[in-house]
């Protein structure tokens, strides 16, 4: 008898819990990744936005891989059965602090499983929510909901989508270069095994992409320290970030920020080296 295929949406609402401790050492190599001096970071030095992850890694066994790179489907995450995973896009709510020395427990859940048709192929998108709490703490330190997208394998015949400008004024820019080692070292500090951060033979020949691709929260990390680097003092409260296309490491690309009237808003987007919008962001000061 042949067997019926899972419907990915009855994984909406499975859960899973993660401990871990905040340690000095994923930060100061974090800083030392995006060009910081070295610093010491004692207990009580407060993570900046974005860098929990650094922890709660993905410790999944060598024989849990997938061709990808990635945990083979199942498990917590509801098998979708399309070859291409990305990190579509994320929404942060950042309510307390969480600093060095803290035992931090995370809370994850399927939110949401949908499906539709896409301009290249079906489409199914994952929410996942996470919420984050400190060891005794009786609410939710961070709450995170995290996008991700599966998608069918580029065909030959696919037409890109439409591409969209990224502003033409900002407030702030950085250039940043995103080479092997720079992509290598993010992928080794978040545990990340997805092939097409640095393998370059499978992300062009079995994938169809022109180059490495830049990660997705790597692009959102430095968009919030791009904002930090002008505001220091800086209390974000809200974050979202949205990923509109693929970015390379063929060509260096611009972090960007415009503060908006309110005082309290800033818009942050990623361009590349045509000046095309590639993420899309949002952060709120407190």
């Amino acid at each position: 008898m042949e067997e019926q295929p899972i419907d990915p949406k009855t994984w909406i609402g499975r859960s899973e819990r993660q401990q871990d401790t905040v340690t000095a050492a994923p930060i100061a190599a974090l800083r030392a990744t995006l060009d910081y001096p070295a610093a010491a970071q004692p207990a009580g030095t407060p993570l900046p936005p974005l860098w929990h992850w650094l922890y709660f890694l993905p410790m999944h066994r060598q024989s849990e891989i997938g061709p990808d790179g990635h945990a083979k489907r199942g498990g917590f995450l509801p098998p979708v059965p399309l070859p291409r995973r990305m990190w579509a896009g994320g929404q942060f709510d950042f309510r307390a602090p969480l600093r060095v020395g803290d035992r931090i427990l995370r809370t994850s859940t399927i939110d949401d499983v949908s499906s539709k048709q896409g301009r290249t192929g079906k489409l199914v998108f994952v929410k996942v929510r996470h919420e984050v709490c400190t060891e005794g703490g009786a609410e939710p330190a961070l709450v995170e909901f995290h996008d991700i997208v599966y998608r069918e394998a580029q065909q030959p015949g696919d037409v890109p989508a439409t591409p969209q400008a990224a502003p033409a004024q900002a407030a702030w820019q950085r250039q940043i270069v995103p080479d092997d080692v720079l992509l290598f070292r993010y992928s080794a500090l978040t545990f990340n095994g997805h092939r097409i951060h640095y393998d370059r033979r499978y992300v062009t020949g079995v994938e169809g992409y022109p180059g490495l691709i830049v990660h997705g929260p790597l692009i959102a990390t430095l968009l919030l320290d791009l904002l930090r680097r002008q505001l220091p003092d800086a209390d974000v409260a809200s974050f979202r970030f949205r990923a509109v296309r693929p970015t390379f490491d063929l060509h260096p690309f611009l972090v960007s920020g415009q503060p908006q009237a309110d005082g309290k808003t800033i818009h942050l987007w990623a361009s590349d080296h045509e000046g095309l919008l590639t993420m899309d962001a949002t952060a709120v000061l407190r």
